[in-house]
């Protein structure tokens, strides 16, 4: 491990970490790649009184949150945690993976094998290499944002003796759910939510319409290269699973079209913003593996899961929709094909994302036998007909994990942690505690 200075913001003492650890920890003495963690504590705390919480941001492929000073729920945790951001491997600082750093492994087909050392297993390993350094050998405290927390599931079932207890929000992933199920269960929960939208702002039916006529008849070049499609616009969808992201989907499309000479065009404050949102380029990963997060049958590739599901509901195809006078319906948190061939971030890696689409081998995530013997205490909030995580698939797992207890809310959507803060967190750690 080594360690930089510390340095201030306001209210807190960051300290940043970086740690060695294998790329295959089934092979200890092969590659090894970098971890980055930042430690944050309160000022005025002495660290080496607290104990440890470990967050895990949700995604995959998202870097830790870059907090200025004591944000959101660190105001809490603060209070009594010595807290560890982790970007876990290849975000943030970490290895970092994309499109510049990629072809350094070689052949696309060297490029997916080694991106098959990205999903939660591994994660949950280099969480359990660094902790005897930091912790002197005692257990830590998790706390798992989305799929953070299916990476705390994955720790609860093959490595609890290092967990002091597990907070979860928004991610209690299914134990058995195949790729093709999540997306069957997903596609219904994104309808809902474009009605909902729709009915908050029935103006944007025809705007949502034109948007889309517009760019089936010519698509748009988005500020960076990015080709804005008919598809492309309906991934917009994704805000749709956020505290706020319905409003921001209205305000954004109010503003789509400006006058020219040539004709009503989108503007470019429309396009920069669409740029924005769609992009990957700081989150490549997500894109890359997003579906191996749920494969856990050897036998059977994810085969790009959301596509194929797609076809089977009808209401998500664009142009029979404009063919006829229903609204356009939005999709959520998919990964399709044309991502690869739209996204300048991803074109390069095209044929790196169809070889992880095939690919076989993928070991099950979870333990349900030693869940159901679990001792380490855990809360977990599930959010009431959440965007990105089936609400009914959490609470199978909910109840086939040993003393789970859980807080059902339709207080918060799927940001929730961020948006609650202080009290989200308040409440798993007195559920936790028996405060409840």
């Amino acid at each position: 491990m080594t360690t930089a200075h510390s340095y201030r913001q306001p209210g807190t003492v960051l300290t940043d970490h970086r740690f060695s650890v294998p790329l295959d920890h089934e092979r200890p003495d092969g590659e090894r790649i970098e971890l980055f963690a930042r430690e944050v504590v309160a000022t005025g705390q002495d660290p080496e009184t607290l104990p440890w919480l470990l967050y895990l941001e949700g995604g995959p492929g998202f870097g830790a949150r870059r907090f200025i000073g004591r944000q959101a729920w660190l105001e809490r945790a603060l209070t009594e945690y010595r807290v560890l951001l982790l970007d876990q491997r290849g975000t943030g600082r970490s290895t970092p993976v994309n499109r510049q750093t990629l072809p350094l492994r070689g052949t696309p087909a060297q490029q997916a094998d080694y991106l098959a050392h990205f999903r939660s297993d591994s994660i949950v390993r280099d969480a359990e290499a660094i902790r005897p350094g930091l912790t002197g050998g005692a257990p830590w405290t998790v706390l798992g944002q989305s799929f953070g927390g299916f990476c705390a599931t994955r720790y609860l079932s093959s490595a609890p003796e290092g967990l002091e207890a597990v907070l979860i929000t928004g991610g209690l992933p299914s134990l058995t759910a195949t790729a093709d199920e999540v997306y069957e269960a997903a596609y219904p929960r994104i309808e809902r939510k474009n009605l909902a939208h729709y009915a908050r702002y029935p103006m944007d039916v025809e705007r949502a319409r034109r948007i889309a006529a517009h760019l089936a008849e010519q698509p748009a070049e988005l500020p960076g290269g990015h080709l804005l499609t008919v598809d492309a616009f309906q991934s917009l969808g994704i805000l749709l699973g956020v505290g706020d992201g319905s409003h921001q989907l209205h305000y954004l499309l109010e503003d789509a079209f400006v006058p020219t000479p040539a004709g009503p065009a989108l503007s470019e404050a429309f396009l920069e913003g669409v740029r924005g949102l769609l992009s990957f380029a700081g989150h490549p990963l997500y894109a890359l593996i997003h579906e191996s997060i749920y494969a856990q049958d050897p036998a059977t590739p994810t085969a790009w899961a959301a596509d194929r599901v797609r076809a089977d509901h009808p209401r998500f195809d664009a142009h029979k929709t404009l063919a006829g006078d229903d609204p356009l319906f939005f999709t959520g948190e998919t990964i399709h094909p044309w991502h690869f061939t739209t996204d300048p971030a991803l074109t390069p890696l095209r044929e790196t994302a169809e070889l992880l689409a095939a690919r076989t081998g993928w070991q099950p995530l979870y333990d349900p036998a030693r869940l159901a013997a679990n001792e380490v205490p855990v809360a977990a909030a599930v959010y009431h007909d959440d965007l990105y995580v089936d609400t009914a698939d959490s609470m199978r797992t909910a109840r086939a994990v040993r003393g789970l207890r859980t807080w059902v809310t339709d207080e918060f959507e799927h940001d929730g942690v961020r948006a609650g803060g202080t009290r989200v967190l308040d409440r798993l750690l007195s559920l936790v505690r028996d405060e409840a």
